[in-house]
């Protein structure tokens, strides 16, 4: 079954890139096991028509900020889909969108080589 699977290769900066599909948008994300949540930029978040829940204060690479909460009606990679996932809105993102935690908690993610195995947890 391939279809729940999505093999990701290691890029040159050592992220893990791919492309995902956030409430049936198309947009390049980074992988990334470090961010509790998918967090997506202000632009994408306008684009998308999101409200956010709440304000929080969230530790980023680049520092402390303020992000806003809020859901996504579904994150698709590959043939992989998670519906109402928790995510945050975090002004100075540029385009840059992460795949976190949030996400990823729900998947069986494996890491061997260079390669990272993303696969539809068995429920």
């Amino acid at each position: 079954n391939t279809a729940g699977e999505v093999v990701l290769q290691r890029d040159l900066s050592g992220h893990y890139r791919a492309e995902a599909f956030i409430n049936g948008v198309r947009t390049p994300v980074m992988v990334d096991t470090g961010a509790t949540d998918v967090a997506i930029s202000t632009s994408l978040a306008d684009k998308l028509g999101l409200r956010s829940i709440n304000a929080i204060r969230t530790r980023t690479a680049n520092g402390d900020t303020v992000s806003y909460m809020t859901r996504l009606e579904s994150v698709k990679l590959g043939g992989i889909v998670a519906h109402d996932v928790a995510a945050t809105i975090t002004p100075g993102l540029g385009d840059e969108i992460l795949l976190g935690m949030s996400f990823l908690g729900r998947m069986d993610v494996r890491l061997y080589k260079g390669t990272m195995t993303i696969r539809a947890a068995e429920e």
